[in-house]
């Protein structure tokens, strides 16, 4: 019998089942020892830490997460990372921990400073940056540049991915008004700039393949129905879809390391050896994998959208088969970074362990691994801690390949312990390294720090009310005037 494409995990009520090394320790990790999990949250209980984590997490780390008992631990995308910070703050924790890339732990303490929590600590768990080849390249020249035209452009708008640099953000406000979003609001955040401003311009960046993806979705909405436009965004149709797409620019030099992976060699693997199965495809995927996720939302078998979106829909079609109340095996390709398959087997899991309690037939998810043959391995020899190939047989391995983020996976459980040892054990001064970066130089007046979390207090803004707030678009009508507008 001919070997499967792409390793895969198959979960059951109560058993986990995988094909392929990959998936072999994914399960294993699944299934953390109890004293491991003891450990860690005895450490958490003592030093009143809260843990804020991204789905992208190391899978061991996920799983002794994810098994403790400790209220202030929660995992998610970078939108409700900060949000759940500030929570656990109003709580009583003393201190933070961030698990994931610089850019999220600059967003916590930006965030926890506006809420009135300038106290509390907020702590990475490396002392060497934790860095990320989409944040980088917003750094660029080239962006710089992009930022420059859109300056130079009236009534333009900012749309910055928050998987950005507090600096970045800054730099960014300073030259042109900057809202940020995430792949679960981008599409929303600019179809409302589009009513707010009708004649303006939105630039969005720096994600190339997510640029691309929003504009092949406001091209197909150009050619739906007025209806089919209103479902979507209530204040849109035809005409003024049409009328964005020549005002919606995207940075086309901008890529994430792991997304990259999902290209036409994968894409074709999908849809030989998996014609069945649901497809899921993040927003930063390339056009390859977001056309095939596109297309299976389409007829109702998948997703495209942020790792959020992905779980949702993973969710809701095991609802569907515990509902229909027949024995189904679904299938799920997974168009993202590896580390959601902890969130998902917790879940889905837990919904097929208690509905086999009532006697319902066996149901099972099998959660598939794309494997791209230019996957990233490790390589510390190389000087570069990362090189072009795979790392084991099937093209990845724990550390590195198939869709998993060598950046993300600085963030170990040994770490964490770690830095929870030395606090309150050792002076504070020696935990400086652990801390976010501090951008105390000042920009149009303002300390960086300050003028890069104005465009995340936009997107929260946004977020509660629905509308860009006034005061942003404001700025954009102001600063986007043309001479004539502005007077002698």
């Amino acid at each position: 019998m001919a070997s499967p494409a792409f390793p895969s995990l198959r979960i059951t009520a109560d058993a986990l089942i995988p094909q392929g090394s990959f998936a072999e320790a994914q399960a294993a990790f699944l299934r953390p020892h109890p004293e491991l999990v003891a450990d860690l949250t005895r450490l958490l209980r003592e030093k009143n830490t809260g843990v804020v984590a991204h789905f992208y997490m190391d899978p061991e780390l996920q799983g002794v997460l994810s098994a403790s008992d400790w209220p202030h631990v929660h995992v998610s995308d970078s939108l409700a990372m900060a949000d759940r910070a500030i929570a656990m703050a109003e709580q009583g924790v003393r201190t933070i921990a961030v698990l994931g890339v610089d850019f999220m732990s600059e967003n916590v303490r930006a965030m926890l400073d506006a809420s009135g929590f300038r106290h509390i600590p907020v702590y990475r768990v490396a002392s060497e940056p934790i860095g990320c080849s989409l944040a980088e390249s917003a750094e660029a020249q080239a962006y710089g540049a992009y930022l420059m035209e859109a300056s130079e452009t009236p009534h333009s708008l900012h749309v910055v991915y928050i998987n950005t640099s507090l600096i970045t953000k800054a730099k960014a406000h300073a030259l042109v008004p900057t809202i940020t979003c995430t792949s679960s609001n981008v599409v929303q955040t600019v179809l409302q700039a589009a009513t707010q401003v009708p004649d303006g311009h939105v630039w969005f960046g720096p994600d190339t393949y997510m640029g691309q993806n929003l504009a092949e979705i406001f091209r197909t909405m150009s050619e739906m129905t007025d209806r089919q436009i209103r479902a979507v965004h209530r204040q849109h149709d035809q005409a003024s879809i049409r009328a964005l797409l020549s005002r919606f620019h995207y940075f086309e030099q901008g890529t994430c390391i792991v997304h990259h992976m999902f290209g036409r060699e994968v894409v074709d693997k999908v849809r030989e050896h998996y014609p069945d199965a649901f497809v899921t495809a993040h927003l930063e995927v390339p056009g390859e994998m977001f056309a095939l996720g596109l297309e299976a939302q389409r007829r109702g078998e998948g997703v495209v959208g942020s790792t959020s979106n992905i779980l949702s829909f993973v969710l809701g079609k095991a609802d569907e088969a515990i509902a229909r109340g027949e024995s189904s095996e679904l299938r799920f390709v997974l168009g993202t970074e590896a580390g959601m398959i902890t969130p998902i087997v917790r879940q889905v899991q837990d919904k097929l362990r208690d509905y086999a309690s009532e006697g319902g037939p066996e149901i099972s998810a099998e959660v598939i691994f794309p494997v791209a043959s230019e996957a990233i391995a490790q390589a510390p020899e190389s000087g570069l801690g990362i090189v072009p190939g795979v790392a084991a047989g099937e093209g990845c391995s724990t550390a590195g390949g198939c869709a998993t983020c060598p950046y993300m996976k600085m963030n170990s459980l040994r770490a964490l312990i770690d830095l929870l040892e030395r606090i309150d054990n050792e002076p504070d001064s020696n935990l400086v390294p652990f801390e976010p970066r501090k951008y105390v130089q000042e920009i149009s007046g303002r300390t960086a720090a300050d003028l890069g979390g104005e465009p995340i207090l936009h997107m929260r803004a946004f977020q509660r009310e629905g509308r860009l707030p006034d005061a942003l678009v404001d700025d954009v009508l102001t600063r986007g005037q043309t001479p004539a507008e502005t007077g002698p």
